[in-house]
C-alpha cells in the first residue's frame, strides 16, 4: 500500500483502477540516425497507422455528430498525404540523417506557422490541423498510446495536470476521479470536476512513469488522501464512506421539488452551471430551478475550427427546450488565460489572465461574435433566453456590444429569419465593473458576479498559479464588500443581481449573501441541493 497526500478540490470517495495519462515529452530530441531506409520505413508504417485512426475517427463522428462535422477528420487524412508536407519530412530524413520524430516535428511547426501567418482566415485555420495531425504521427512513432474512451472502464485518472479541451472529450460515464499532480484548486478543470460530481485531488507528488495502469487505488476526496493498492481494510473503509455519501444524498434529495426559500418567505432563484447540452441532465436530476451559467467556450474547445451559426443555433435551441420556459443564461465565448483554441492564433502571453480574452476577442473579431449572436437571438424564439457578456470593463464596450447585437438583429430581419432580443445582462469580474456598476446598470438587464475572477483580480494573485493558493481567499473582507457593492449598483436601477462563481455554492456564505439583497445563485449541479437546504433552514 502506497500513501499520497493531496489537496481535494472535490469531496467524494472513489474506488477502482488507474488510467494514467502520460503527455509526451513537449521537446522531441534529434537524434542521429545511420539507416535512412529504415527510418523511412518507420515513417510509412507509423502514417499508415494515423490514416486508420482517422478513418475510424471519421466513421464514429459520422455516426454520433453527422457528416459536416466529421468532415475534419477526411481533412486531416488529405494534409496527412499532402506531397509537399511528406516531402518536406522525408528530405529532412535523407539529407540530415535525422529521426523521424523530429522531422514530423519541425516540418509540422513550419507549415503550422506558414499557415498561421496567411490573410485568409480558413487557411490560418489550418495551423492548428497541421499541429494536430503532425502530432498524431509523432505519437505513432514513438509508440505512444492514444486514450481509447470507448473501451476503457470506469477508473480513477491520474495525469501531470489537465487543460480544459482535454477534459471536456473524456467519455464522463468512464471516469470515477481526477489524481492531478500539479493543477489549481481554481482552475477550470477543477471547476468542470466539480459540476461532474466527481472526487478530485491536485498537488499529489507521485511519479507517473513509475506508475502502471490497472493498479487498484482510492481516492479520499474528504480527507485529500490517494491510496496505491490498498488493503482490504481499507477498501472496507472506503465502501462505508461512499455508503455514507449516499445516504446524505438521500437526504438532500428531500429538497427536490421545494422552493428555494427561507423561513421569513424570501425567495432566491438556484440555478445550476454547465459547461455543454449534456449537462442538462444533471440540472434536471440535481431540481435546478434553471441555468445561470453555460459557458459556451466549451463548444469551440476540443476541436480544430470555429463552430458555426447551424451547430451553435442547434444547441442553445435544444437546452432551452430540454429547461422548457425556465431561465437559461448563455455566457458569450470567454476564451483565452487557461481556455487555449490552437486554431483562433491567440498567441502566447506573459500574463494571460490579463490579455486578449473573452469580450475582448469578441469586440476585436467582430464575424466571430456575430456568428454566436445570430445563433443566440435565434435560438431565443425556443426558451426563457438570457444573454451574458463577460470580462466587462467600461461603459464603451458595453455600448458597442449593443450596437453589435443591433445589427446582427437587422440582419436576420432583412433575412426574414425569426428571432427574438433576449433579456441581456453582463458579468462583474473585474474591480473596473464594480467601481462602474451603477453605470453600467443602467445600460443591460442583469448582472452575474464571477467570484472566481472577481477575487483573482480583486487580490492580485493569478488563479493557476498553485505556489499561491495559501493566499487566494475568496473570503477576504475585501472581495465580499465588491460584492454588496455591485448589489446597491444593481438594486439602485431595478435589476437582479446573482453569483455564478464557485463561491455561490459556499454555505458558509448563503446567509450574509441573502443578507447583502443577491437575488440568484448559479452553482454546479451536485451542490443545488446543498445549497437549497441551506436557504430553507434560514430565518
Amino acid at each position: 500500500m502506497e500513501k499520497y497526500i493531496g489537496k481535494s478540490v472535490y469531496k467524494g470517495t472513489a474506488i477502482g483502477p488507474v488510467n494514467v495519462l502520460k503527455k509526451s515529452e513537449s521537446l522531441i530530441k534529434r537524434v542521429h540516425v545511420e539507416n535512412v531506409d529504415e527510418e523511412l520505413k518507420r515513417l510509412d508504417k507509423a502514417k499508415e497507422k494515423t490514416l486508420q485512426q482517422l478513418a475510424r475517427l471519421y466513421d464514429k463522428a459520422l455516426k454520433e455528430v453527422g457528416k459536416v462535422n466529421a468532415e475534419i477528420f477526411e481533412v486531416h487524412q488529405i494534409m496527412l498525404e499532402d506531397e509537399d508536407y511528406q516531402d518536406a519530412i522525408h528530405n529532412m530524413i535523407c539529407n540530415e540523417n535525422v529521426n523521424a520524430e523530429y522531422a514530423v516535428s519541425i516540418t509540422g511547426d513550419n507549415f503550422a506557422d506558414m499557415f498561421a501567418n496567411m490573410d485568409d482566415d480558413y487557411m490560418r485555420a489550418r495551423s492548428a490541423d497541421v499541429k494536430d495531425i503532425s502530432n498524431r504521427l509523432v505519437s505513432n512513432l514513438s509508440g505512444e498510446e492514444q486514450p481509447d474512451w470507448e473501451n476503457t472502464e470506469p477508473s480513477i485518472i491520474v495525469a501531470d495536470d489537465l487543460t480544459p479541451s482535454e477534459t471536456v472529450q473524456m467519455d464522463k460515464n468512464k471516469i470515477l476521479a481526477f489524481v492531478l499532480v500539479h493543477g489549481s484548486a481554481n482552475s477550470h478543470t477543477a471547476i468542470l470536476a466539480r459540476m461532474m460530481n466527481i472526487p478530485a485531488l491536485i498537488g499529489v507528488p507521485i511519479e507517473l512513469e513509475s506508475l502502471p495502469n490497472g493498479v487498484n487505488a482510492i481516492v479520499d476526496g474528504q480527507n485529500g488522501i490517494f491510496y496505491l493498492n490498498p488493503d482490504e481494510n481499507q477498501i472496507a473503509q472506503a465502501k462505508e464512506a461512499q455508503q455514507k455519501e449516499q445516504e446524505q444524498k438521500k437526504l438532500l434529495a428531500n429538497y427536490k421539488g421545494r422552493e428555494s426559500v427561507t423561513k421569513s418567505g424570501r425567495k432566491i432563484n438556484l440555478y445550476a452551471n454547465i459547461g455543454n447540452v449534456s449537462d442538462v441532465a444533471y440540472v434536471l436530476e440535481n431540481d435546478a430551478e434553471g441555468i445561470g451559467l453555460f459557458r459556451s467556450e466549451f463548444l469551440y474547445l476540443g476541436r480544430d475550427e470555429l463552430p458555426d451559426e447551424t451547430e451553435q443555433f442547434n444547441a442553445y435551441r435544444q437546452v432551452l427546450q430540454m429547461m422548457a420556459d425556465k431561465k437559461v443564461v448563455i455566457r458569450t465565448l470567454d476564451i483565452g488565460a487557461d481556455k487555449k483554441a490552437d486554431y483562433l492564433g491567440l498567441g502566447k502571453e506573459d500574463n494571460p489572465a490579463l490579455g486578449y480574452r473573452a469580450i475582448r476577442i469578441c469586440l476585436e473579431q467582430p464575424d466571430i461574435f456575430k456568428t454566436q449572436l445570430r445563433a443566440l437571438l435565434r435560438a431565443a424564439k425556443y426558451g426563457n433566453l438570457s444573454i451574458m457578456y463577460p470580462m466587462i470593463i467600461s461603459v464603451e464596450e458595453v455600448v458597442s456590444i449593443k450596437k453589435i447585437v443591433a445589427e446582427v438583429a437587422e440582419e436576420l430581419e432583412n433575412e426574414n429569419i425569426p428571432y427574438e432580443i433576449p433579456e441581456q445582462g453582463i458579468m462583474i469580474e473585474t474591480p473596473a465593473a464594480v467601481m462602474l456598476s451603477e453605470e453600467l446598470a443602467e445600460l443591460v438587464d442583469f448582472f452575474s458576479i464571477g467570484t472566481n475572477d472577481l477575487t483573482q483580480y480583486t487580490l492580485a494573485i493569478d488563479r493557476q498559479n498553485n505556489r499561491l493558493d495559501r493566499f487566494y481567499n475568496p473570503h477576504h473582507e475585501a472581495v465580499l464588500r465588491m460584492i454588496e457593492m455591485t448589489v446597491q449598483g444593481a438594486h439602485k436601477h431595478g435589476k437582479w443581481v446573482g453569483i455564478c462563481g464557485e463561491l455561490g455554492a459556499d454555505t458558509t456564505l448563503t446567509e450574509r449573501f441573502i443578507k447583502m439583497g443577491i437575488d440568484e445563485l448559479s452553482v454546479s449541479p451536485s451542490m443545488v441541493l446543498g445549497v437549497r437546504s441551506r436557504i430553507c433552514e434560514m430565518e
